[in-house]
């Protein structure tokens, strides 16, 4: 079976179990090959639309089995209960985002760290231990508020998680923190990261120029450090599925070349 399921606690969550699938690389059961692994977040959308929080999937179990990408993805379901997604996905608090973008009072975010740790700590020894995996060739790419916690495990760990890409970036949950993280951090393990935004990702909350901006001073603090890394405006890109289904083979060539 290409996608295979199974649950795991988050010890760093009170023990709550989360849903992990991993997606096998076409030829995995005929070989006896290793292979790189590529986490992602909000695992429910990535390869079946039916399992997808909006109907619609990045389809990366076709991609997978059409490119015969050498690959195995992991995809980490997202928790959806109330804003708990804002506050596994965001490495620092927000207290303006709850009043002035949700419309909730209250301390968002902050977890994100601690859901760092976990996907470091538990979910990759399981996985490198479960797979033929290669345990020195570990990826990571999310979407939004995915490719803010992507961006900060780059930072955090970068001799672990060496291939990273965010596309369309929340960074303005923590726009402030993100900047000076990449700044302090010694990327010198990273070996590439690839960006993006586009220029129609209007939310609910948030327009698209202030994502745009928000990316563009991202990469501004990011071209400093002389590291291989690409960074894309996409015209008429929307905030969807649809947009990063599109985008990501090429992403995910970029990053495995």
């Amino acid at each position: 079976m290409m996608l295979q399921t199974f649950k795991v606690t988050i010890a760093q969550f009170g023990e709550i179990e989360r849903q992990i699938r991993v997606c096998l690389p076409h030829d995995y059961r005929d070989s006896q090959e290793h292979y790189p692994v590529l986490y992602m977040h909000d695992g429910q959308n990535l390869f079946h639309d039916v399992d997808a929080s909006y109907g619609v999937s990045w389809g990366l179990a076709d991609y997978l089995k059409k490119s015969k990408a050498p690959l195995i993805i992991v995809g980490i379901d997202c928790n959806h209960e109330g804003f708990e997604r804002f506050n596994e996905y965001a490495p620092w608090e927000n207290s303006t985002v709850g009043p002035e973008l949700l419309k909730f009072e209250g301390v968002y975010g902050g977890k994100g760290e601690a859901y760092i740790e976990f996907i470091l700590h538990t979910l990759k020894p399981l996985i490198d231990e479960k797979y033929r995996t290669k345990p020195d060739e570990t990826l990571m790419a999310g979407s939004s508020m995915g490719g803010l916690i992507s961006t900060y495990a780059a930072c955090r760990y970068p001799h672990i998680f060496q291939r990273v890409a965010s596309l369309s970036s929340a960074y303005w949950f923590n726009q402030t923190e993100i900047e000076r993280f990449i700044e302090e951090s010694d990327l010198s393990g990273l070996k590439r990261f690839y960006m993006d935004i586009g220029t129609d990702e209007d939310t609910s909350k948030v327009d698209a120029a202030h994502y745009i901006r928000s990316s563009e001073e991202v990469y501004e603090v990011f071209k400093k450090k002389n590291i291989d890394m690409q960074f894309e405006i996409i015209d008429g890109g929307v905030h969807h599925e649809t947009a990063w289904r599109e985008r990501m083979p090429k992403i995910i060539e970029y990053l495995m070349k």
